[in-house]
């Protein structure tokens, strides 16, 4: 089975790792936790990018501020990466930026939410995976059951 990756920038981003690393668990995917800096210490990033990782694997990325570790992981692999930034008030949001301007051939998908980032790695995942799209599904139903729960309850029912 494929597995994911998650790369942070810091260890101050490990909250919103492990809330990916949570809903990839729930979906069966295995999901190993790596701190490296493409800032401080890019040849610890090459080495975890460019190590066995296998065929299936996705790459999600965590880093606030100057998000130059998503582009930087995007440009070294042909694996799918994801960068799922943590963003601050402190900055207006507008560190936000840094992961959705990347220079041309680098192409990592963006995906704010951090439940969000792991749907879209599971059904990546799911291209060569065919049990995982029932994974999929019943998570999807799930979510459809919980809206049509609140709608009933401000109907009154």
């Amino acid at each position: 089975m494929g597995k994911a990756i998650i790369l942070m920038g810091s260890k101050g981003d490990l909250p919103h790792a492990e809330r990916i690393k949570e809903t990839l668990r729930s979906f069966g995917i295995e999901a190993t936790l790596r701190i490296a800096s493409a800032h401080k210490t890019p040849e610890k990033v090459l080495e975890i990018v460019k190590g066995d990782v296998g065929d299936e694997v996705v790459f999600i990325t965590v880093a606030g501020r100057s998000n130059a570790l998503s582009g930087f992981v995007d440009a070294q692999t042909l694996r799918p990466v994801i960068a799922c930034p943590p963003t601050s008030d402190r900055f207006g949001e507008a560190d936000i930026f840094s992961s959705l301007r990347m220079p041309s051939g680098v192409a990592p998908l963006v995906v704010l939410e951090p439940e969000a980032a792991a749907l879209a790695a599971a059904k990546i995942l799911a291209l060569k995976e065919k049990a995982l799209e029932e994974k999929i599904r019943k998570y999807q139903e799930k979510k459809r059951e919980e809206v049509e729960r609140a709608d009933e309850e401000v109907r009154g029912g």
